[in-house]
């Protein structure tokens, strides 16, 4: 599925409303004022009516007569879906709750990615390799600052899944993307982190060798490595609560799995 584009008053409207729900400001089972709200967002109440049909077609509201528009139960939600974890990640920076969903979708990853990259070590082509060389490339340039390191992480993740030729596979992307993007954002924000690139090549190279064992140990080192680079910036972050600032030059490393 395509992510909900944010434009305009409607895209604004829908992530407010997806951001409350989400965060538990109108909790599940909650009734909505709909001319309330109307008024609150300041948009027409058509307006409002099809930012709801957006929440409606991710499990998050639903509409019924002599009821009206509601919360429906979280376990209704659709959590896998890029949009849900992007606004949930985005209303829970800093928080316990984002901690919580980055280690859920670290997890996630430690269950698809180790087998999907036996797959494309198996299935890839020549094509593939380029995409991947390209994105690793891209990785260990210093010029583009964060937003560049992400992508081509993004890129070379991505890429990886395109290699197993496995249709439902290829669409785990949009799941893996939206935490991945968000760790990335919050390491690159730091000074510490390991070089990114070794770790990826070595990925690389089994799958260029078609060699699945080697390929599977070298993700799992991967993902081991984005764990430990997390938990260098949680704990910088814990260390740093309420000392005094400091002064000087601050160079960032260019951490990115």
């Amino acid at each position: 599925m395509t992510p909900y584009a944010r434009r305009g008053v409607h895209g604004q409207t829908v992530e407010t409303l997806a951001r409350r729900v989400l965060s538990g400001e109108i909790p599940e089972g909650a009734t909505l004022d709909l001319v309330s709200l109307q008024g609150e967002l300041d948009v027409s109440l058509t307006a409002l009516r099809e930012s709801l049909k957006v929440l409606a077609a991710k499990g998050m509201v639903d509409a019924r007569q002599k009821r009206g528009t509601f919360v429906r139960p979280r376990s209704d939600w659709n959590l896998l879906d890029a949009d849900v974890l992007r606004w949930q990640f985005a209303g829970s920076a800093g928080t316990g709750t984002d901690l919580a969903l980055l280690r859920n979708l670290g997890e996630v990853r430690g269950i698809i990615e180790p087998a999907a990259v036996r797959l494309a070590a198996e299935r890839r082509t020549d094509a593939d390799l380029d995409a991947l060389e390209a994105a690793l490339t891209a990785m260990g340039e210093d010029e583009g600052g964060a937003a560049h390191a992400v992508e081509a992480d993004l890129a070379f993740h991505r890429a990886l899944l395109a290699a197993t030729h496995n249709e439902l596979l290829e669409r785990m992307e949009m799941v893996i993307e939206s935490g991945l993007a968000h760790r990335d954002e919050i390491v690159h924000s730091t000074l510490h982190g390991e070089n990114p690139v070794p770790s990826h090549r070595a990925v690389l190279d089994a799958v260029r060798d078609q060699d699945p064992e080697t390929a599977e140990r070298a993700m799992r080192a991967l993902l081991d490595q984005a764990v430990r680079d997390l938990d260098r910036v949680r704990g910088s972050e814990s260390d740093s609560a309420g000392a005094p600032a400091t002064t000087g030059d601050t160079h960032h490393g260019s951490p990115a799995q």
